[in-house]
């Protein structure tokens, strides 16, 4: 079975549902800068797999899948600094850190799968 469409992708879909997640734990964050920076990250996620599966080529796929991978160790990295100025509870902060890692399991499949 071939993937028609990007939405079809679990590993779109969870860093959907990661996104949701991020924005609404700090939607009302008031240190503006982190929200945004955060909330940025989270969404990059899901949209350079969207943009990179649109693409013509499994290599400008695979490019952008390494820059998914980015944006959401950079999501996990804002996550640990977000526990450390207390604006998540430390439980939280390891949940969310946790599904980070769950979606870098799946995006690191997925690019071994395209060698």
């Amino acid at each position: 079975m071939t993937i028609q469409r990007f939405e079809d992708l679990k590993v779109w879909q969870k860093s959907q549902d990661l996104a949701v997640l991020i924005y609404r734990q700090f939607r009302d964050l008031k240190n503006f800068g982190f929200r945004d920076q955060i909330t940025r990250a989270s969404v990059s996620i899901s949209n350079n797999i969207a943009e990179g599966f649109e693409r013509s080529s499994n290599a400008d796929f695979k490019r952008f899948l390494y820059i998914s991978l980015a944006s959401n160790s950079e999501l996990r990295s804002m996550l640990y600094l977000a526990q450390r100025l207390e604006y998540v509870e430390k439980e939280l902060a390891l949940e969310l850190i946790n599904e980070t890692n769950q979606v870098s399991k799946i995006l690191y499949a997925f690019i071994k799968l395209m060698k």
